[in-house]
């Protein structure tokens, strides 16, 4: 399964990416509002927003491509690893 992840702390990247892989999925972090933000997301089964630590730009902006795209969206307020696992086990 391939997992958007928008928001979270840069530093902590690499340990978002090996906590999607123990459960099996593939992770793209996007971790600011960027040029291009909506191609960037690309067409993943599922995103996870981590609504702590992203501009309410970028949100709004994530929340309606996932409804164009019929993707279906989890909007979590906390940015750490465990918030992140938890998440990925009920989607």
């Amino acid at each position: 399964m391939c997992v958007t992840l928008i928001g979270g702390m840069d530093r902590l990247h690499k340990d978002y990416i090996a906590a999607a892989k123990e459960k099996g999925h593939s992770l793209k972090c996007i971790s600011r509002n960027e040029r291009n933000f909506t191609d960037k997301i690309g067409n993943p089964d599922a995103m996870i927003v981590f609504t702590n630590k992203i501009s309410h730009e970028a949100k709004r902006k994530a929340v309606q491509v996932a409804r164009s795209r019929n993707i279906p969206l989890q909007m979590v307020h906390s940015c750490g690893v465990s918030s992140l696992r938890e998440c990925l086990r009920s989607s």
